[in-house]
């Protein structure tokens, strides 16, 4: 079965000279192969009649196009198709009684085409883009008996009703207006808004209008909202963003808790998460904007090993060109450098808040993870590093030169990719160890033509952090740079920047709370502590196993090594395993 996938935004008739027209090999024999539209000038490909050639991918030079040979079994499996040329979906999830769902893949591979059909706000093609009278009837008889037939039969019925806390929540204060109290007042169909608001810390918030609000108090009020609603299935796009460890075991624990009742799907990019919170798991593959794939559902283990080895053994598909692989901790480079910055007794009062460190340092090809809750002065301090904010006592050098990657990216570049690339690195980035290591490692040479304006939040990130990394310095400081990447994206992200450190015998600081990230990124751990908002003392660093073990124990979450592919999984609380590792000191197991 092939699939020819016209990209809308990137094709651009008036700039090109109808390349993929012009050099088609069955168009020169003279079959209507490719036809350009009177009235737009774009292509229409026709799959029956392609050769698959891939002469007018290669020629297009707006790479507008995207022809993939699948396997011919997938044309019974086809869930929906937008257009002759459009994005399309086969298979969907299940939602299970008694259990969470998770979903685990890339975005723009149609999990929210999925959950639309889930919900019934559309009523699934079955790639029959030109029936515009699609029936329920047709859908469910084309499914085979099982949980998800009987799903969509209660669909049809009008049975099923559904919450979504979406995933950008940062945009909600562009869209709703008010106190959060009058928002989840309105959304409280189940009478549980004391119960919730203070299960979710945010009982201290409900006078505050949407617009004050954080990020990491955005999504609580938006999980909170979604919680409020007596329906039959919660989606949750995204739930974890934001929010510090703490924050997203307490999720977990609220979630599940509503799993024993209703039926929940999670799309969540943050592994541990992902591995503690969900009971299965759907991968989903494919090829961004052009189609998706979902296998079906897998054990919660076996799905993100899978996951992270790239290969798919019962579809015979390779999704990764190689497998994500997590060291030993004695795996990691043990000489290291000449300081290149230290610092120590650092003071610093913001309003309210109060920032105290002891001493500390970094030194050349080291990586430092920066952990801790949200509000004790992570961003401060390296603002405090990069020279943004003045220290009020204490000392630090300053003779490092300093690349900084904030938390929030805000920029104003009317222009593309390229333009935006060029006026901060300049062509470095055009070539060499760079454009492999981190261009390309972050899927940014795809993003090139794109309007910075039309980036997703997931682009803009992996932009800013390959200008940050691009730019000549001692010291990287990045903020949060796994924010809105997804899970195979959040890898390249933690490989790319240790590459970089490693080869230019560099020094970084890295803000997450992305464990699997930190553990990827880091060689040491400078810890946070302290009550949010009100004041917080940064200790280290540590070697990261023993800054792991304190960064864990003020958490109270133990993680373990999965035998099969090293990665840290957190122990199920009052487990064996929780309680063994409890009484010897080891919150952050590097043995199997």
């Amino acid at each position: 079965m092939r699939v020819a996938v016209l990209k809308e935004d990137s094709c651009q008739p008036k700039k090109c000279n109808d390349e993929c027209h012009a050099f088609c090999p069955p168009v020169r024999n003279g079959q209507e192969c490719i036809i350009l539209d009177d009235k737009t000038g774009k292509p229409h490909i026709s799959e029956s009649l392609c050769i698959g050639c891939g002469i007018c991918v290669n020629k297009c030079p707006h790479d507008a196009l995207i022809i993939e040979q699948l396997p011919s079994e997938l044309e019974t499996d086809m869930i929906h198709r937008y257009s002759m040329n459009g994005f399309r979906l086969f298979r969907l999830p299940t939602p299970s009684k008694e259990s969470v769902v998770g979903i685990l893949g890339p975005n723009g591979m149609g999990k929210s085409t999925a959950i639309n059909a889930l919900s019934g706000r559309i009523v699934p093609n079955l790639g029959d883009w030109m029936d515009k009278e699609a029936d329920w009837d047709g859908v469910i008889e084309s499914l085979p008996r099982g949980e998800l037939r009987d799903f969509f039969v209660a669909v049809k019925a009008e049975k099923i009703r559904v919450a979504l806390k979406p995933q950008n929540v940062d945009r909600l204060p562009k869209r709703v207006k008010g106190s959060v109290r009058d928002l989840l007042m309105k959304v409280d169909e189940r009478n549980m808004f004391t119960e919730m608001t203070e299960k979710l810390g945010i009982d201290h918030l409900l006078d505050r209008t949407i617009q004050q609000l954080s990020g990491g108090e955005l999504q609580r009020m938006a999980i909170c909202a979604t919680l409020l609603r007596d329906v039959d299935v919660y989606f949750f796009d995204e739930p974890s963003s934001y929010l510090d460890i703490h924050e997203r075991m307490r999720i977990v624990g609220i979630i599940q808790e509503l799993s024993t009742t209703k039926r929940v799907i999670v799309i969540e990019h943050d592994l541990a998460v992902l591995d503690v919170l969900c009971d299965l798991i759907h991968i989903v593959y494919g090829k961004k904007g052009a189609f998706g794939i979902f296998t079906p559902a897998r054990s919660t283990r076996q799905a993100i090993n899978t996951y992270l080895d790239g290969f798919l053994p019962e579809q015979n598909v390779r999704i990764r060109d190689k497998p994500i692989k997590f060291l030993n901790h004695s795996d990691r480079v043990a000489e290291l450098g000449s300081q290149v910055v230290s610092w120590g007794g650092l003071g610093k009062t913001l309003g309210d808040f109060t920032l105290a460190t002891g001493e500390g340092a970094v030194h050349r090809s080291e990586v430092v993870g920066v952990v801790g809750p949200n509000g004790t002065g992570k961003s401060t301090m390296i603002k405090v590093l990069a020279g943004e904010h003045e220290y009020d006592e204490g000392w630090v050098t300053s003779d490092a030169s300093i690349s900084y990657k904030p938390q929030h990216i805000d920029v104003d570049i009317d222009g593309s990719v390229q333009l935006w690339l060029d006026s901060e690195i300049g062509p470095r980035w055009r070539s060499g160890e760079f454009n492999v290591n981190v261009i390309r490692a972050l899927g940014v040479d795809e993003l090139l033509p794109k309007r910075v304006k039309k980036l997703s939040g997931g682009e803009r990130q992996a932009v800013s952090i390959a200008i940050c990394l691009g730019r000549e310095a001692d010291l990287y400081l990045l903020d949060e740079p796994s924010a809105h990447l997804d899970a195979n994206a959040r890898m390249e992200a933690a490989k790319a920047i240790r590459r970089t450190m490693e080869a230019n015998e560099k020094s970084a600081f890295v803000i997450d709370h992305d464990v699997y990230f930190i553990d990827i990124v880091s060689d040491s751990l400078l810890v946070f502590e302290g009550e949010g908002g009100t004041y917080g003392k940064a200790e280290g660093p540590f070697k990261l196993q023993e800054g792991m073990n304190r960064f864990l124990q003020g958490v109270n979450v133990t993680f373990r090594r999965d035998h099969d592919s090293k990665r840290p999984r957190i122990n199920k609380s009052a487990s064996r395993k929780d309680r063994e590792q409890r009484t010897s000191g080891d919150y952050y197991s590097f043995n199997h």
